[in-house]
């Protein structure tokens, strides 16, 4: 509850200060704690860079790590500190940013994506500390900003030289191991009109009719290419989601508009490389203006702007879940129920996937009421979480 009344909204400067409130707790509990202002000009000038969205002038890495290890296995425990808008005020009972209890359950914006992992992953810090266990390997949190818009901290992060052996992510996973992640692209799509007086507008050609039919072939395409996915994916009704998020035109009632923008997100398939799913649109848009009278001459112009979340996975037969499901049924009891599956967004899971350290999400918390005036999280599943993660991480970095 304490972190969730921090509104850390992704870009704001409540993002900075709940990583100077984290970086004190990981000091209390006695771990190496390394809090640095992050080059944001050289990490956007990096070509491997994941793209943002939200402005922001300053972004702060924190890393804290078990200092008693040897030289067993590094354990990551991840999360991300930064939470989207709450949006319509109207729709929330009472303040986001104040967060309430019903119960077993917690409500608030951030409760369980996902200030209720990084409290997870506090209490299994805690749990090691006060048991006085000494370590073989080494426990680290990686606490990142700017997962929402694109992943600038787990980047940063991983730039700075941190890595692990294995690492759990606690996004909300609703008593399931995610071990893949769907990509997701921003695009933007520019459609040119014609401007004229709304009483002259045979005159113009309305750039809001113009994209209709760029509209019906993004629809297609997405039809076209959630056919057949990947077995981890087939549980979802639309695994690769195409959508149009927003829609912008014209500037004055009574004129035609000249200028759509619409912007949106293109699902990535596992497996599939970025650059391959933007040529894909890129070329859908093209055929669809190729076949439109007006747009065969004035074609719409295709950008990439914001968070370009590639996919990842966890490799098959790496022992990982099997090693957090028993410690699930030894702590918690139940571990069968901790079936694999895949998730159709984008998240940190593919740095980390990507630098060469195995990865998969565990946390408390239902995806579904996520960035929405009904999120909320169960303590039991925290308590759970950390339970399990205790035990995984204990059987991983070894006791000496």
């Amino acid at each position: 509850m304490e972190l969730i009344a921090i509104p850390s909204v992704t870009g704001s400067a409540a993002e900075s200060e709940i990583q100077h409130h984290l970086a004190g707790r990981l000091e209390r509990l006695g771990l190496d704690v390394d809090l640095w202002s992050m080059d944001l000009p050289a990490l956007r000038a990096h070509p491997d860079f994941p793209g943002s969205e939200a402005p922001r002038e300053e972004a702060w890495g924190l890393v804290g790590r078990t200092a008693d290890g040897g030289d067993g296995p590094v354990f990551v425990l991840q999360g991300h500190v930064d939470v989207v808008p709450p949006g319509d005020l109207a729709a929330w009972e009472g303040d986001p940013f104040v967060p309430r209890v019903t119960g077993d359950l917690v409500h608030g914006r951030g409760a369980c994506d996902m200030k209720a992992g990084l409290a997870a992953h506090l209490a299994v810090l805690a749990a090691i500390r006060v048991s006085g266990v000494r370590l073989r390997g080494q426990v680290a949190a990686h606490f990142v900003v700017g997962e929402e818009d694109g992943g600038l901290g787990a980047f940063g992060t991983l730039q700075r030289g941190y890595g692990g052996d294995v690492c759990v992510i606690a996004e909300p996973t609703g008593g399931t191991l995610v071990t893949a992640n769907a990509g997701a692209l921003t695009f933007r799509i520019a459609v040119p009109g014609k401007a004229a007086h709304a009483g002259s507008r045979d005159q113009g050609v309305s750039a809001i009719d113009a994209y209709l039919p760029l509209h019906r072939a993004l629809a297609g395409l997405e039809a076209a290419r959630n056919i057949d996915p990947d077995p981890l994916m087939a549980e979802y009704p639309i695994p690769y989601a195409l959508s149009v998020g927003t829609v912008h035109s014209g500037d004055w009632a009574s004129s035609v508009p000249d200028l759509l923008v619409a912007e949106g997100r293109l699902g990535v398939r596992l497996g599939e490389d970025p650059a391959e799913a933007r040529a894909v649109l890129e070329r859908r848009v093209a055929e669809a203006c190729a076949a439109d009278p007006w747009l065969r001459d004035h074609p719409a112009t295709v950008t990439w702007p914001g968070g370009q979340f590639a996919s990842g996975r966890l490799a098959e037969g790496h022992p990982l879940p099997e090693v957090i499901r028993a410690a699930y049924a030894d702590a918690v009891g139940g571990g069968s129920g901790l079936r694999e599956r895949g998730a159709p967004y984008g998240s940190d899971l593919r740095l980390y996937a990507g630098a060469g350290v195995p990865t998969l999400q565990f946390g408390p918390g239902d995806i579904a009421v996520a960035h929405s005036a009904r999120e909320c999280v169960s303590v039991r599943e925290v308590v759970e979480v950390a339970r399990t993660l205790a035990v995984g991480v204990l059987r991983t970095v070894g006791v000496k």
